[in-house]
């Protein structure tokens, strides 16, 4: 397991560093002369029609609703394999970074909603700052090398993981559109055929595939945000025999992993990251959503995590993971508020689907706080890690 580990981490840090490219480079074509055409890309209309069942949305639609769709899967096989043969199916190792991990959401939340309460248009974006992105995340502790032990990368993956289900929670009740009734009868069809699939032992990928297409253009077209398909779906996917290497779970997740990492993933950074900065007002930047977002990511995430995470240990609840001291896990909770993919995911739920011109721009909040974040939680790391440490093997007790 410690082997499949190492990949896992070796995978999400050059997946960060691809993100950082791909955002950089949106950023850069959309201020420059070809603005034009990144934003006839991004708006490109796509349609696929079967008789009367027509599914007609702009390209950046399709990345945010379809490939995400894949992405969340990924993420589900993850937490499932985690929570039942991984790192956190030992329950010694769920009790701090769940606690860090609900100061992480809650904190940041409280932030933003002090900025913005009186603007409802505003509030919808409450939780755009409570996720982590622990692609970048790893990436930034990728450029400290073998002196990150490696219980301090568990400890940031496992508050990342926590974090996710966070988000699955608050997208699927708190950004979800008018409800369609039919299109929740057939999700709730597909959801019995699934779990007879996995009951009855079949290994296939095929039969879980086809009902889980069936479920996405049903979820989409029933109001609940279609990317919650793939977190259903990978929860009735066969774990099988991990310890055999014999198991659907592991082998769907290896399959797709790369494709997200370096595919999926890089291209919604392009599709969502493409400021305009041309027009940049101090309007803009002091607007109490960027200020909110920016609070939420760079001080509440901090605030949150270490100050949960200082609660359980102070109730005898967790302790510190083997070898790590409270500076180096305050630089990690500096980490936790990269939020990059999650926060510009939950951005666009929030804001660019209800169509309402902005005077504000949310992904500003999010990049400058992200920046701020990944920036400080090295320089903290930097300074507390041992200069010669190789990354050791203990996990937490």
């Amino acid at each position: 397991m410690l082997g499949a580990l190492r990949d896992f981490l070796k995978l999400e840090t050059a997946s960060g560093i691809l993100l950082v490219c791909a955002a950089l480079l949106a950023m850069l074509v959309a201020n420059s002369p070809l603005a034009g055409l990144y934003d006839a890309l991004i708006d490109l209309p796509v349609e696929i029609r079967v008789g009367g069942l027509e599914i007609s949305k702009p390209l950046l639609l399709w990345v945010n609703d379809g490939l995400m769709a894949v992405f969340f899967l990924v993420v589900g096989l993850e937490l499932k394999r985690e929570f039942v043969a991984g790192h956190l199916a030992d329950k010694r190792n769920i009790v701090l970074p769940g606690f860090g991990a609900v100061g992480g959401m809650v904190v940041p939340a409280l932030i933003y909603l002090w900025f913005n309460q009186d603007d409802a248009l505003a509030l919808q974006g409450w939780a755009i700052p409570a996720a982590t992105d622990i692609a970048f995340a790893l990436a930034v502790l990728a450029l400290l090398g073998e002196r990150v032990p490696l219980s301090l990368r568990i400890f940031l993956v496992s508050i990342a993981i926590f974090d996710d289900v966070g988000a699955i929670v608050i997208i699927a009740l708190f950004y979800t559109s008018e409800l369609s009734l039919a299109g929740l009868a057939v999700v709730a069809a597909c959801v019995p055929v699934l779990w007879i699939l996995n009951r009855r032992g079949v290994w296939e990928r095929t039969p879980y595939m086809l009902i889980g297409l069936i479920m996405w253009v049903a979820m989409l077209k029933s109001g609940v945000h279609a990317t919650l398909t793939g977190v259903l779906l990978a929860w009735f996917v066969p774990i099988g025999d991990p310890e055999s290497g014999s198991s659907p779970l592991q082998e769907l997740e290896h399959d797709l992993h790369s494709a997200v990492a370096f595919g999926i993933l890089p291209a919604f950074a392009f599709a969502n990251a493409g400021i305009a900065l041309g027009g940049l007002s101090a309007d803009q930047l002091l607007h109490p959503v960027t200020l909110g977002v920016v609070g939420g990511l760079f001080i509440g995430k901090q605030v949150g995590v270490l100050g949960a995470c200082g609660l359980a240990v102070v109730l005898g609840l967790a302790r510190l993971p083997q070898g790590i001291s409270w500076m180096q896990l305050y630089g990690t909770a500096l980490l936790c508020g990269v939020g990059f993919t999650m926060s510009l995911f939950i951005g666009s739920l929030a804001f660019e689907s209800a169509g309402v011109n902005r005077v504000f721009d949310e992904r500003l909040g999010i990049i400058i706080g992200s920046l701020l974040a990944g920036g400080c939680g090295y320089a903290v790391l930097r300074l507390s890690l041992p200069r010669s440490a190789a990354a050791s093997s203990e996990t937490f007790l």
